[in-house]
């Protein structure tokens, strides 16, 4: 089996095993954008409850956060902790924004091709290929692959990519493997798939439907003698 069959196999099993999702706006891309900044070094719930804090505080107005005493912005996003990082870098993307396009909005992002909606995102303080890959995947299903530790450690262990492999390295063998409109469905079978069995620290191989495909559990590849 070669690269391509084995990815073709991985999507189409996942999607067997807990159904493919549909793609949908559910979220702002600036609420998207901010939550993910956030999101950095910490779990869903403390991003989550710092966006929250941030926006309740601010009275949901990115321009009161982006003239805010940055002491203030910290105080808010506390609970996402490295606030001393991610504040500084959250106010220059507002700023950034506001000075680029006179409003906070994305929607431009949209009619751009695809590397130079990539180019722009992450040429914002704080952003990098995850972050700006979530905005474009999440908020307008463009064809941008994101990485996120359980992608990556999963990717790592089928043997799609090699043991230490960087998630910018995973990102480009599966965009260079899939559709686009295959990414979407990937991703977040990914994500549940790292969230429910294929567990960092004490993986519930036993329940996988991927066995067969894993270099991990059959000892293959770099895992081989592990």
């Amino acid at each position: 089996m070669n690269s391509n069959e084995k990815a073709v196999a991985i999507y189409e099993t996942l999607v067997d095993f807990y159904g493919e999702p549909q793609w949908r706006l559910d979220a702002d891309p600036m609420d998207t954008l901010i939550g993910t900044i956030l999101s950095a070094n910490t779990n869903d719930v403390n991003s989550g409850r710092a966006l929250a804090q941030l926006k309740n505080q601010f009275d949901d107005d990115w321009d009161a956060v982006r003239t805010a005493p940055l002491e203030a912005v910290k105080a808010a996003i506390r609970p996402a902790g490295m606030y001393n990082q991610k504040a500084p870098n959250l106010v220059a993307t507002l700023a950034r924004i506001h000075a680029d396009r006179g409003a906070y909005n994305l929607d431009f992002l949209s009619e751009l091709p695809l590397s130079e909606a990539l180019s722009y995102l992450t040429s914002l303080p704080g952003v990098g290929h995850k972050t700006a890959s979530i905005v474009l995947l999440f908020c307008f299903n463009m064809g941008s692959f994101p990485v996120d530790t359980h992608v990556q450690r999963i990717s790592q262990r089928l043997g799609m990519s090699g043991r230490s492999a960087a998630p910018e390295r995973i990102k480009h063998i599966w965009e260079d493997l899939l559709s686009p409109s295959h990414y979407y469905a990937l991703h977040v079978n990914l994500i549940r798939h790292g969230r429910e069995l294929c567990l960092a620290r004490k993986p519930r191989c036993h329940k996988c439907p991927l066995q067969t495909l894993c270099d991990y559990f059959n000892q293959t590849g770099e895992w081989e003698g592990r």
